[in-house]
């Protein structure tokens, strides 16, 4: 079936980024996986290709395209590739959408050129330990002082993409104390510089995947945070989490459905060239049919996901639509995935083989996001269940 989603424009992108890919993160991605993070210099040379600004608009310096469309063609190509990006999503994708909707013209002016530029990484920390997804449970405070001019920051947070690198943190905090009949009330969002005094970056944590994306631990001690840093209204911030969270959910869903596409294209030249019992693995009946039924899948998960891209650039993504669209990719693609991973054979445990790495990183997708349990309950509530 012919793909309408992207256009010439969006194909040129494409093939732009995926001369990048080949000539700028491929020969060292290794380097970058067993040192678990990119080079800082490398943010650098995204924004010189463009991809900080796109979204951006052209009074800060960007080009102004009011599309993610562009973001999910990235997602396809470094799965492609077999390659990652870093923190640099969670710059885009994530923090990006509460600086625009939120940012005054006088925050925007003073953010935006070095959000751009790549000068200034963005990262947003919302998860504390001991909390999860139980974000009105969160326990760092902002005091606002006497005279109105500043907080005082004081709490910790873990699980922070991008957090190493990262020179502005989004830092989700408590300033008020919950209503009776709200404990979601009295949290809000301020955009805290982490050269400051009492900032602490944390362990970088090893994790199961997505192993050159840099997460952190953070912690604030007595961190003086300007008042004009508040990032929309004081108290209202957990409403402010709900709004991004269509378009969170997209982005694991399209990242998945291009795992799993990525993975069907590993496995079949992987069996096209391994030799066993005197013929390709994929001369076998067991192995194209294998194949098929993963690319029929892929099929499924590409058509939910195209659907929900353009749904969203049309600004009508419903929670319910993402969270549904989100459970079938990840759960689709962890299935496809671990079946192209089985026709490697043990070369699929090896992590020299970009197979074995799509296991690892795949598998947070049905985790962070919302769990697959709680995207069951959005569409059940959607339901009327």
């Amino acid at each position: 079936m012919r793909r309408t989603v992207f256009n010439d424009d969006h194909e040129t992108f494409r093939k732009t980024l995926r001369a990048f890919i080949e000539a700028e993160v491929v020969p060292h991605y290794q380097e970058w996986f067993d040192a678990g993070l990119v080079p800082r210099e490398f943010y650098a040379k995204l924004a010189d290709l463009g991809l900080f600004g796109i979204e951006v608009p052209e009074e800060y310096g960007g080009a102004g395209i009011s599309s993610f469309k562009y973001a999910a063609i990235q997602t396809e190509e470094t799965a492609r590739a077999g390659v990652g990006f870093g923190g640099s999503g969670v710059h885009v994708a994530l923090c990006l959408p509460y600086l625009l909707k939120l940012g005054t013209p006088e925050q925007l002016e003073a953010w935006m050129p070095g959000f751009v530029s790549g000068e200034t990484m963005f990262a947003i920390a919302m998860t504390e330990p001991g909390t999860g997804s139980d974000l009105a449970g969160m326990r760092t405070t902002a005091r606002l002082s006497d005279d109105g001019s500043h907080y005082v920051l004081n709490g910790a947070k873990t699980f922070i993409t991008g957090g190493v690198h990262a020179d502005r943190v989004i830092v989700c905090a408590r300033t008020s104390a919950p209503l009776e009949t709200d404990r979601r009330f009295g949290i809000s969002l301020l955009v805290v510089d982490t050269s400051s005094e009492g900032y602490t970056v944390g362990r970088k944590l090893d994790k199961l995947g997505l192993r050159t994306s840099d997460t952190a631990e953070l912690a604030f001690n007595d961190v003086v945070v300007p008042a004009e840093n508040l990032l929309g209204e004081q108290d209202k911030g957990f409403s402010y989490l709900g709004q991004n969270l269509p378009q969170e959910r997209l982005s694991i869903a399209y990242g998945a459905y291009a795992q799993a596409q990525a993975a069907v294209w590993f496995a079949q030249k992987y069996t096209q060239e391994r030799q066993v019992f005197g013929q390709a693995v994929a001369s076998f009946q067991n192995t194209k049919f294998e194949l098929a039924a993963c690319q029929a899948k892929v099929d499924a998960m590409q058509a939910v996901a195209d659907r929900a891209l353009e749904a969203l650039d049309a600004d009508e993504l419903t929670p319910a639509e993402a969270a549904s669209a989100k459970l079938f990719c990840t759960e689709a693609a962890a299935d496809v995935i671990d079946r192209c991973l089985q026709l490697h054979g043990g070369y699929g445990y090896m992590n020299e083989y970009p197979i074995a790495r799509l296991y690892a990183d795949s598998r947070v997708n049905r985790i962070y996001g919302g769990t697959s349990e709680v995207m069951k309950m959005i569409i059940a509530k959607q339901m009327g269940l």
